[in-house]
């Protein structure tokens, strides 16, 4: 049975409503994109989340608290406990059980710009690109624990070519080219209200990405977990392309992981105000989750513990570290370890009577997507560590405002200062410009202290200072 007739036969044959109108190339575009649907799993999408009208399971915020997480250090034995995770965490670096993995399937849409999100110049001297700030941090750790660590970066089907010719173009940063894999993400077809697949034009099917959460069905498809298990890799070291100020590698995030036998692990910052937009460690009969700021009800937002602190105040910044074992257990679907999808209404361009692209007006239909934090109730010993915004956390996301190219610059410069005037080194108040330390120089205030010791640096505070 060719692919046209199996759609025939599932109920989805408008699919090839023009194909007789079509030439070979089309009917080749159209086929090869009907082949990416699984329409099994697409049935049960169907059924459970569209004729269902809604999520198939529904939380009970009134049993929702909020998670334990191990917090920043503050006492001399907390300090143990942060050196004793960092040293183990360096000693999985050394052995080669580490990977990094990048999430870039975006565009720079919400930024004004044309092109991947990664190729944009974020740093605030020489204008690096996001891609080149992480490329220069794994540089850093392989030389500084002398490891391979490779790096796995997943695109999408819209920046794909863009994204391989841009490391191209640049050398790949100095990093070797077969050290780094890039593949593309999953997508999933847009279906109406009736649970039937749109057309975007004559040969195009409505298709999107199938969310973060699709990048563990995305590292198995491309054979990278293959790839890992062969190398001896245990642990992926997960984060999105648009914050450069993550720690692409931390060694004390990784010895905590290993440390606590959690198969998934996750960084905390504590949120700035009750309404910021971030996703909200919660626990619920002993199993730790996301709860997204859009579902937390307002009156969990706002309560506030004795001291005037939120209750629920840790919020998440999509960085992660994931078991190996674990990602292969989610995108396989083995037994109950299946991600669910989650159901999104949206504004879909259709194709009309002719063929012809129309604009809904309004939602008109269904996309489907996944999230990776939906992994941590499936993961052995959950661990929720906190950091703070200037050592991980201040994405582009926006063209101005909050998390725009001019926060973050900010913050750049104010990390930058912080470093500086820990070891002593005074950056006047009235001083307008520019510092940028290169990840090559240092990637972490220890590693800072230990290159400044070995090579410190004469700062001009007449112009802008680059150290390296």
């Amino acid at each position: 049975m060719d692919i046209k007739q199996r759609f025939e036969t599932r109920g989805q044959g408008q699919v090839f409503r023009f194909w007789e109108n079509l030439s070979e190339s089309e009917r080749e575009a159209l086929a090869q994109q009907a082949a990416e649907i699984d329409l099994d799993e697409l049935d049960k999408l169907v059924q459970t989340l569209v004729k269902a009208d809604g999520e198939q399971a529904v939380l009970d915020f009134s049993q929702i608290q909020p998670a334990p997480y191990t917090a920043l250090p503050e006492s001399s034995s907390d300090q143990d406990l942060w050196k004793g995770a960092r040293e183990r965490g360096e000693q999985a670096l050394r052995e080669g059980k580490v990977a990094a993995f990048t999430v870039a399937g975006g565009q720079g849409t919400r930024l004004g710009f044309d092109g991947p999100k990664g190729t944009f110049l974020v740093t605030p001297v020489k204008k690096k690109s996001l891609f080149q700030v992480f490329a220069e941090k794994i540089l850093a750790a392989r030389n500084r624990y002398r490891c391979a660590l490779p790096w796995y970066i997943m695109t999408s089907h819209a920046n794909h070519e863009p994204t391989v010719a841009f490391f191209e173009e640049n050398d790949y940063f100095g990093l070797d080219t077969d050290s780094v894999s890039f593949f593309k993400q999953g997508r999933m077809p847009a279906v109406d209200f009736d649970g039937k697949i749109i057309l975007e034009s004559k040969s195009t099917i409505a298709m999107s990405p199938d969310g973060h959460g699709g990048a563990l069905r995305a590292l198995k498809r491309s054979g990278a977990l293959d790839e890992m298990d062969a190398a001896g890799i245990e642990v992926i070291s997960y984060f999105q392309v648009d914050n450069p100020l993550v720690q692409a590698v931390d060694p004390t995030f990784i010895g905590f992981h290993l440390k606590s036998g959690s198969s998934m692990s996750s960084k905390m910052i504590p949120k700035a105000y009750e309404k910021e937009k971030l996703g909200h460690f919660c626990i619920q009969d002993g199993t730790i989750m996301i709860v997204e700021y859009s579902d937390m009800p307002d009156e969990l937002c706002s309560l506030r513990d004795h001291d005037g602190k939120l209750s629920f105040r840790s919020g998440s910044v999509a960085i992660h570290m994931i078991s190996v074992s674990l990602a292969r257990k989610l995108a396989s679907g083995e037994g109950e370890f299946t991600l669910p999808f989650h159901r999104a209404d949206k504004k879909i361009s259709y194709a009309g009577e002719n063929g012809e692209t129309l604009e809904a007006e309004s939602a008109n239909g269904v996309k489907f997507e996944m999230f990776v934090f939906d992994a941590i109730p499936f993961a052995e010993n959950p661990l929720v560590l906190e950091t703070s915004r200037l050592s991980d956390f201040s994405p582009v996301k926006n063209a101005e405002g909050v998390d725009s190219p001019e926060s973050c610059l900010a913050d750049q410069n104010k990390l930058a200062r912080v470093w500086l005037e820990n070891l002593g080194v005074k950056v006047p108040s009235s001083y307008e410009g520019n510092i940028e330390i290169s990840p090559l120089y240092a990637d972490s205030l220890n590693s800072f202290r230990s290159s400044w010791m070995r090579s410190p640096v004469a700062l001009d505070f007449e112009s802008d200072n680059y150290i390296e």
